[in-house]
């Protein structure tokens, strides 16, 4: 079964074609600075690439040129759209509507639409995903996958906030969650790993950070709340900050709403605290003795460190920690500095095994650890992949 996988945010279309269930990657590429004259778009297949700087206006002449690719007579990998079976789209934003992958139809498109305003910078760009691809793939089942799904198993004591109980009943706020298609990912293949053991957690660092209890192979507790924008320091991002600190930036410093937003989502995080918000220039910095590096990474370390110890204390114990996403597989230094001083949890690395880097799970405790330390790397094509092929096969 062909399954085109697409992944459309606000500016970009990232996309996958695959055989399942066999996991075969035919091809892969995306499309970003779309709007702009110099956008760029990527084709990968096992024999041949193709890179291209063109005007791409918008969202459906970017996916028609995606077909176009997919169909073309030299390079293309099918002869007509009407091979592939399904279209398993990402959706950032599903609200308590939705805990599990859902053929789309008019009601979902809806839903999605109505959950704009908790995802406003996600939800309107993967439902004009999802409208172009209808149009464009016209014969095969179109798919949601919610980022939010995951974390739906989540206890009330856990996903409700300590305000007045109007706001969750009449207009849904609490905890959503988000990086659940990753979570469940890398969370499965530790599962699968530590056999029997089963309370785990799940630290995604990219640009995006969050971080997951798992108990049973299920969410209890997640660093991410209504919105991807609290929990964890990220690339510009603050995380968790005093509400205070808004009212206060409104009344005393002059700032407007729309303003502050941009600033805490941003302007902030290792952006906010170092003027980088690439991990790599800002350890690079570090070591030259950058002291403003230096701090935000300690930063980083000391809040992913206290959310450990809160889970642990949520699970009544830990088995294993994962390592997962752009920062957690690729930086050695940042995992060094999360678990140093960890011993008290039974957390030890190895530094050698630290410093392996690999596409493959890896085991980087030392062999006195008391708990499983390990690096996953994340494949959400394939996890959405694999829920559009379960939905259709069961």
């Amino acid at each position: 079964m062909k399954i085109l996988i697409i992944n459309s945010g606000s500016s970009s279309i990232k996309y996958q074609l695959m055989v399942m269930p066999e996991n075969e990657v035919i091809c892969s590429g995306m499309i970003d600075r779309i709007g702009l004259e110099t956008s760029n778009i990527t084709f990968k297949t096992a024999v041949a690439s193709r890179e291209e700087t063109l005007p791409i206006p918008n969202h459906k002449i970017g996916l028609q040129k995606v077909a176009n690719m997919l169909l073309d007579p030299e390079k293309g990998v099918i002869k007509s759209t009407s091979e592939i079976a399904a279209v398993g789209h990402r959706v950032v934003h599903g609200g308590s509507d939705f805990s599990a992958t859902v053929k789309i139809d008019e009601k979902v498109k809806e839903k999605i639409k109505q959950l704009f305003e908790l995802a406003p910078l996600h939800n309107p760009a993967n439902l004009e995903g999802i409208n172009v691809a209808e149009e464009i793939f016209s014969s095969a089942e179109q798919i949601a996958v919610f980022d939010t799904a995951f974390h739906q198993t989540m206890q009330e004591v856990a996903y409700k906030y300590a305000i007045p109980n109007y706001l969750l009943k009449e207009n849904k706020v609490r905890v959503y969650g988000f990086h659940g298609t990753s979570h469940k990912y890398v969370s499965e293949k530790a599962i699968k790993y530590l056999k029997d053991n089963s309370k785990i957690i799940t630290i995604h660092l990219g640009n995006g950070c969050s971080m997951a209890a798992v108990k049973d192979g299920k969410c209890i507790d997640t660093s991410m709340g209504f919105s991807p924008s609290n929990g964890l320091i990220m690339g510009t991002r603050a995380g968790d900050i005093d509400q205070s600190v808004v009212f206060y930036m409104i009344k005393n410093l002059g700032y407007t709403p729309d303003e502050v937003n941009a600033v805490l989502l941003k302007q902030s995080g290792m952006l906010g605290l170092t003027g980088y918000s690439d991990l790599r220039d800002i350890e690079a910095e570090a070591e030259k003795g950058n002291k403003e590096c230096l701090l935000a990474l300690q930063m980083n370390a000391y809040r992913i460190r206290k959310t450990i110890g809160a889970y642990v204390a949520a699970l009544n114990g830990l088995d294993g920690i994962v390592f997962t996403a752009g920062i957690g597989e690729n930086s050695s230094y940042m995992r060094n500095l999360i678990c140093t001083d960890m011993d008290y949890f039974g957390i030890e690395i190895n530094t050698e095994k630290n410093q392996i880097r690999s596409k493959e799970l890896r085991e980087i405790n030392s062999e006195k650890s008391k708990v499983k330390v390990l690096v996953v790397p994340t494949d959400e094509e394939y996890e959405i992949a694999n829920q559009v092929f379960q939905l259709l096969e069961n």
